[in-house]
């Protein structure tokens, strides 16, 4: 009986492996470490990636961190049509001002 379980066990390991294995998609690029970051180009994964931006962003946006789990796939420029207002041209322009000066 034990035997007939660890082998059931084994074929279904040896069925899922290759589906995992031959999954197309690719992995996401991570931004390279002293790529520039952009509130155009930059997703919010990649901006909170960087402990000095992260830090930039939520001085100017202190609500922003409630909605990084909704947002990491976004811009801020997607973002700011949904922010109520909250992010507007002058904002991006001191966030974008804030993201270049770190060096």
């Amino acid at each position: 009986m034990k035997s007939i379980a660890i082998a059931a066990a084994l074929a279904v390991s040896a069925l899922a492996a290759p589906a995992f294995a031959a999954d197309p998609t690719p992995a996401p690029a991570a931004a390279a470490p002293d790529a520039k970051l952009s509130v155009e180009n930059s997703t919010i994964e990649q901006i909170i990636a960087n402990p000095a931006a992260k830090a930039a962003l939520e001085k100017e946006l202190p609500q922003i961190p409630a909605y990084y789990d909704q947002i990491k796939t976004m811009t801020l420029s997607q973002v700011a049509p949904m922010s109520q207002g909250a992010i507007d041209d002058a904002k991006l322009k001191a966030i974008q001002a804030d993201f270049d000066a770190i060096k």
